[in-house]
This record gives C-alpha cells, sequence and structure tokens, in this order.
C-alpha cells in the first residue's frame, strides 16, 4: 500500500496523467492482483497440507445463492447511498464557496468512503479483522491504480490545485505510515487508543483544510 502510494506521485508530480501513463497504472494493477491470487493459491494448498483438511467439492447452492444476493443488494444499497450524500454534500460545498480540490479532499472523500466505513464497522463488530483491514489496504490500491489509471486511460486529465500532489499527498503518506508502524509496534493489534489518535488526526486534517484553504 505504501509503495502504490509513493509510485503514484512520480505520474502525477508534473499535474498531468497521460493516456499511456494510466495504461501504466492499470497493467500495474492487474500484475499485483494476478500475484496476489497466486500467492494466495499457494498458501491454500500449504495450508491443506499441513492440516490434512480437504475443501468440500459439494457447496450448499441456496446458501451461496442467497449470499450472492446479499452481496449484490448491499453493494447496490451502500453505492447510491454514497452517490446521493455525494451529490448532495457538493452542491452545500459549492454554496457555501469551497474550492473544487477542498471538495474532493473533505465531501468526496467522505461520501465515497461511506460505503467503506459501514463494511469496516460490521467486519470489526463480528471480529472478521483481517477482511477490516484487507478493505481499507485493498481500497487504497484500488483507487490509486485502478480508479486512477482507468480515468487517465478514458481521458487524460490535468490537475488544477498543485496541493493534490504537494502537502496533502505527503499527508496520506504519512498516515499510512502511521498506520503501519502502529500495527508493528502493537504486534499486528489497532486498538482503541490508535483508534482515536488516527480519527483525532482525521479531523485535525479536516479542520486544518476548512481553516486554512476555504477561510472558514
Amino acid at each position: 500500500m505504501l509503495l502504490v502510494a509513493l509510485l503514484l506521485w512520480p505520474f502525477l508530480h508534473n499535474l498531468h496523467l497521460s493516456r499511456l501513463e494510466g495504461v501504466v497504472l492499470l497493467s500495474i494493477f492487474i500484475s499485483l492482483i494476478l500475484l496476489t491470487v497466486h500467492i494466495a493459491r499457494r498458501e491454500s494448498v500449504a495450508e491443506q497440507e499441513i492440516t490434512g483438511k480437504q475443501e468440500s467439492s459439494k457447496t450448499d447452492q441456496s446458501n451461496l445463492k442467497r449470499s450472492l444476493f446479499f452481496v449484490i443488494i448491499g453493494l447496490a444499497g451502500l453505492a447510491f447511498g454514497a452517490d446521493i450524500t455525494v451529490h448532495g454534500a457538493v452542491y452545500v460545498g459549492q454554496r457555501v464557496g469551497l474550492s473544487k480540490a477542498v471538495i474532493g479532499l473533505t465531501i468526496i472523500a467522505i461520501g465515497t468512503s461511506l460505503p467503506e466505513l459501514v463494511t469496516c464497522v460490521v467486519a470489526a463488530l463480528k471480529g472478521h479483522n483481517d477482511i477490516l483491514i484487507g478493505n481499507l489496504v485493498g481500497s487504497n490500491i484500488f483507487n490509486t491504480l485502478l480508479v486512477t489509471g482507468t480515468a487517465g486511460a478514458v481521458r487524460p486529465f490535468s490537475l488544477e490545485s498543485p496541493r493534490l500532489v504537494g502537502l496533502d499527498y505527503w499527508i496520506m503518506v504519512a498516515v499510512s505510515a502511521v498506520f503501519v508502524v502502529m500495527g508493528l509496534l502493537f504486534r499486528r493489534r489497532i486498538n482503541r487508543p490508535c483508534g482515536i489518535v488516527l480519527l483525532l488526526g482525521y479531523i485535525c486534517y479536516m479542520v486544518y483544510l476548512l481553516y486554512y484553504t476555504a477561510g472558514v
């Protein structure tokens, strides 16, 4: 995740992403996904050899179909909720007088992250910690490589605000590094104090954006 975040800067430091650069980001994303699947399959085979357990060849089709149905409905609901939140919030932001960069860094970022927030809270409550962290790490990689790469490949774009690849970009990298350090210091455990520190850090960042950039 950190490497991918750092990889984005050489592509955007000139405030422009060409179609070729977008294709390169997409190629890196596809390669990373293939590598991840390959490693996961190899680990699964090794685990089966150690435990002696084999996956059941018979799958409860009714449960599978029901689960797939719930996944589709849930994703559609989350996407729709985030979409109407973003549209409404952007309108409010423009009426208040926020710049496009600040709207993207605050309102749109929050709106598009609502599905991840809900997913992470539910996963935490159910004790699915690996899904929780995997969602966060995977989302950052997904947004950096696939979303940015697809946008650039479809239509090359330029950034109006240099701050997006300036201070705010390095704050993103620093926060990711702090998250990793916390996991290492506390033996791969993000406890409540760590969560509070991260939450307070985000609140401080929002105050900084609104006060110094938007003049609110």
